[in-house]
């Protein structure tokens, strides 16, 4: 992956070595935030205190002052190092590709800001912790990110090779599932979602909710068709590598590393087939027309 003609974003806050983001150890967490850890701890997703009842993450009485604190010490704008650059580009090229999109139909997009982060911070939906992977928070439409995450990757998860270069284009995947939250965040999708999951029994908000996650993917695909189309960053390799990385995170092979087997009815994602599937056909179509995973008959 080529990232030399990508646009940089300043849409960043760097957070990374801030104080004041999360007291230390369990104790400053709520037990919502120790069932989502078990929810989603080895999956991608979007901040599921919204779209999951009763996974509420508990900031605590002194928040506030501590988002002060965090907020006072985080920088702003593009990142001068090296992984600070990547996210920033990779960033960048949604901003531009979304815009095109949202215009093309007459709205305006809003864009989002990235919060790189180390170990704990505060998110606008609470607590976010580097266990939870990456997220998106809907209520202040901000992006958390731990790029420890992205060793996690190649290392816990064995989505892509080891040191290889390849592997970028996975972790840019992982940041336009993100970005694809905030775009169905954008459209309303979102608060539809969580008002019918609050009257739904717990298998079929999961299934609602992997509709959700799938259409994340798709859209992913989306700005890699239209982001290769305008600056030919794909190298051989990236689309297999992005392909891994789904497969790696689908629930039935995170569930079998887990616990040995595989439960339908608690999948929040969906399977290792399914999200590679949809992020192909997001990324052969290059039409958010394409993603429509509300209305498929079939995942």
């Amino acid at each position: 992956m080529r990232i030399d003609e990508l646009p940089q974003s300043d849409r960043i806050e760097d957070r990374r070595g801030a104080r004041g983001g999360l007291p230390g150890g369990r104790g400053g967490l709520g037990i919502g935030t120790v069932v989502v850890l078990g929810l989603i701890g080895w999956a991608l997703g979007i901040d599921p205190s919204l779209l999951i009842g009763g996974a509420e993450m508990l900031s605590g009485g002194s928040s506030t002052q501590q988002q002060t604190n965090v907020d006072s010490e985080a920088k702003t704008g593009a990142p001068s190092d090296e992984m600070g650059r990547f996210v920033s580009a990779v960033l960048g090229s949604t901003e531009v590709q979304w815009k095109e999109i949202f215009e093309k139909s007459g709205r305006p997009y809003k864009q989002p800001t990235l919060v790189m982060f180390s170990g704990a911070t505060q998110s606008g939906c609470g607590f976010a912790q580097s266990a939870m992977g990456p997220f998106y928070c809907p209520l202040d439409q901000k992006v958390y990110l731990d790029t420890s995450f992205f060793q996690d990757l190649e290392r816990r998860f064995r989505a892509c090779d080891v040191g290889s270069k390849t592997c970028q284009f996975s972790q840019a995947y992982v940041i336009a599932h993100e970005i694809g939250h905030h775009v169905q965040n954008l459209l309303g999708l979102l608060p539809k979602v969580q008002e019918a999951q609050r009257g739904m029994g717990k298998a079929d908000a999961n299934s609602l909710q992997v509709r959700v996650e799938l259409q994340a993917d798709c859209l992913a695909g989306v700005w890699a068709n239209r982001a290769q189309a305008k600056w030919k960053f794909i190298e051989p390799g990236d689309v297999e590598a992005a392909m891994q990385t789904a497969s790696a995170i689908g629930d039935d092979r995170l569930q079998r590393q887990s616990q040995g087997y595989v439960v339908p009815d608690s999948f929040t994602h969906g399977s290792s087939e399914q999200r590679t599937r949809w992020f192909m056909t997001g990324l052969k179509s290059g039409e958010v027309a394409s993603c429509d995973t509300f209305r498929a008959a079939q995942l």
